[in-house]
């Protein structure tokens, strides 16, 4: 009995197989780049969770350097979605503690991104981040006692918010808890929101 000839994919099927694919790869780097950094992180470890052949992640990404730039955008993009203008600093902080519970991988590639950073230079999302949080840095302006720098400040916050990605054992050894289990975690978020609020009420 002849066989049927092999329909081609529609050109809608073919964007569909792709960003299905491009997307397998970005959930398996952040895995891979989340526990190792951009340094220690491997290609052929980022193909093989992703159930791919490794010269897509060329194809797609330009290799790994594009790869993880690709990766820093996805960053960027929902670090404007947790605090469009207009938020409290406040809630940008619960929203950002919360994060870990979201997308543990993507907080830790953003700690690494901070361990490994070299310098302005080869900082590409420099400039955008300072745009972010520059509506911040003003509300603590406002508030914040007299001899007291607003961005340092909200630096101090920002750690804060990502101590349970950064400082795990310390959390273990002080609260005797799970750092990374949700109630800890909702619990620690509106704590470091409560701070920041504190702060405010100065105003």
């Amino acid at each position: 009995m002849p066989t049927k000839p092999r329909r081609s994919p529609a050109p809608e099927e073919r964007r569909r197989d792709a960003e299905r694919t491009r997307q397998k790869i970005l959930e398996a780097a952040a895995v891979e780049f989340g526990a190792h950094g951009y340094a220690g992180a491997r290609v052929r470890a980022i193909a093989e969770r992703a159930g791919v052949n490794q010269q897509l992640l060329s194809y797609y990404f330009d290799g790994k350097e594009g790869l993880y730039q690709a990766m820093a955008q996805r960053w960027q993009e929902r670090q404007q979605e947790i605090a469009p203008p207009g938020t409290s600093l406040p809630e940008q902080l619960r929203r950002y503690a919360l994060e870990v519970l979201r997308d543990p991988d993507g907080v830790r590639v953003f700690a690494w991104s901070g361990l490994q950073y070299t310098g302005p230079d080869d900082d590409p999302d420099r400039e955008s981040r300072a745009r972010l949080l520059g509506d911040s840095v003003e509300q603590l302006r406002a508030g914040l006692i007299a001899g007291a720098d607003p961005a340092c400040v909200l630096v101090m916050l920002m750690a804060a918010a990502m101590a349970p990605t950064t400082l795990p054992h310390v959390i273990d050894s002080v609260c005797g808890v799970d750092p990374r289990s949700p109630e800890f975690v909702t619990h620690y978020a509106d704590q470091v929101a409560g701070v920041a609020a504190m702060l405010l009420a100065k105003s």
